[in-house]
């Protein structure tokens, strides 16, 4: 079950990723911090923030945003510029990519799959998950 999280554990991870999150992203991870977003085809286990804030919640968010991304970059076919915030547990991504300015991802949301290596927009917003 996620938690909220504090404001300061999105703005640390968007110090160490060097990006600004889309605002609707990050009213819903401050909201619940992580989750599932269904789709008619898959499950979508996101990515929480870290949160250091007590133990329980540190235990429940190793598995973290940066510390993610920073392994999907490793693959040869990720987006360099990509930040992962979700995965279906096949391998396949959710990503935010950047836009025109590389410091602030897009509003809209992608499927990268790890197989083709294509990128898909699956929403305009992170709202219409």
């Amino acid at each position: 079950m996620p938690f909220p999280v504090d404001e300061k554990y999105i703005m640390s991870a968007e110090q160490k990723l060097r990006v600004g999150f889309p605002e609707s992203f990050r009213r819903k991870m401050l909201q619940d911090n992580g989750g599932e977003v269904a789709t008619p085809s898959d499950a979508w286990q996101l990515y929480p923030f870290m949160d250091t804030s007590d133990k329980k919640r540190l235990k429940r968010t190793c598995n973290d945003i940066t510390r993610e991304t920073a392994s999907a970059r490793q693959w040869n076919s990720f987006p360099k510029e990509a930040v992962a915030i979700g995965a279906n547990g096949s391998g396949d991504q959710r990503i935010l990519i950047p836009s025109d300015d590389p410091a602030i991802l897009r509003d809209a949301v992608f499927w990268w799959d790890h197989e083709t290596v294509e990128v898909t927009k699956i929403a305009e917003d992170f709202e219409e998950l």
